[in-house]
């Protein structure tokens, strides 16, 4: 089957909440700074981030930047928009964050046709104006 481009979802039609442990992500997110939780003790990386290291146990928090590339680990090509339901080609993807092992971010993906996109392609973050002045880390073909 032939979809054609890879879109993003409208930024309009994103939203976001965020809590104590994802603000650092999103407040980095504005600065159009990738990063991802690290704890402060063992050095594990954890994404979503978590209150508490599943690894050590520790309560200490790290934020690094990231070099803003990733590799798709999984996706799935989507055809309707799912806020409007309108014919709309997007690609849902599952990144490994280079720079963060272990660490892996839901994003769309862009800059190439939906059928283009496979497990272990190389992209790079692209950011994405939402609701409230937050910015959505997505993805673009490297």
């Amino acid at each position: 089957m032939v979809y054609g481009p890879a879109r993003l979802l409208p930024g309009d039609q994103i939203q976001i909440t965020t809590n104590p442990d994802t603000e650092p992500f999103w407040q980095a997110a504005r600065e159009h700074r990738l990063t991802a939780c690290q704890c402060g003790e063992c050095g594990a990386f954890r994404m979503p981030p978590t209150p508490v290291c599943p690894h050590c146990g520790s309560r200490k928090k790290d934020w690094p930047t990231l070099p803003g590339t990733a590799t798709v680990f999984s996706y799935v090509i989507c055809n309707k928009n799912p806020k409007t339901g309108e014919d709309f080609v997007y690609v849902p993807v599952v990144v490994d964050l280079d720079g963060a092992p272990g660490a892996r971010l839901n994003a769309n993906v862009t800059g190439c046709d939906a059928e283009e996109v496979h497990i272990g392609m190389k992209v790079a973050v692209e950011w994405t104006p939402i609701q409230e002045d937050w910015v959505l880390p997505n993805f673009r073909k490297a």
